[in-house]
């Protein structure tokens, strides 16, 4: 039976947007990631960092498509872009659908080979199991936080813990498959 909250969950997680195996991605067929961007790429309402620039060339370098999706107006989101040489889609209205289904339109690619990456349930996983993409939830770069953000992290932490039992049940069903087919 699945969980109610499972709409909410990442069909992975990592510890950072910066540990991410993207050429194992791209080996698998992924041709286009799009990302949140505060807390994901960069601090909260913070520039592009050279940490940033230095991933996106390497995702370039692979072949992947790029694109910004994020909620803030145009204002925070295009500099951003430009810096990283990517397309992006401002006032997204996630977890509506919409903004990244435009984002894939953007990249010319489609659910089957966009994979987005973000740090909040609410907003960044809801909107791309909506959209039927592939999700990758992210630990948030920065620990001090708006309060709404603040609020909603705590929201996420009994849905995280749901997520992480669920993922374990997964991971033990796999192995004793495993055995058994050994035997």
């Amino acid at each position: 039976m699945k969980n109610i909250f499972s709409m909410l969950f990442p069909t992975r997680d990592c510890d950072s947007t910066y540990k991410i195996n993207f050429r194992k991605l791209y080996k698998k067929g992924y041709r286009g990631i799009m990302f949140d961007i505060d807390n994901t790429i960069v601090e909260h309402d913070q520039p592009v960092t050279k940490r940033a620039i230095k991933l996106f060339k390497l995702l370039h370098r692979l072949g992947f498509k790029t694109c910004l999706i994020s909620n803030n107006k145009e204002a925070r989101i295009k500099p951003l872009a430009k810096k990283l040489n990517c397309e992006y889609v401002y006032k997204a209205g996630k977890p509506k659908k919409f903004g990244y289904l435009k984002g894939m339109k953007k990249m010319n690619t489609n659910k089957h080979n966009t994979v987005f990456i973000g740090d909040q349930l609410f907003t960044d996983i809801w909107g791309a199991n909506r959209a039927g993409i592939k999700s990758i939830l992210v630990k948030p770069i920065a620990k001090h936080e708006e309060i709404q953000i603040v609020l909603k992290r705590i929201l996420e932490k009994p849905i995280i813990a749901l997520y992480q039992r669920s993922k374990e049940k997964q991971l033990q069903k796999l192995r004793s498959f495993k055995k058994v087919r050994r035997k």
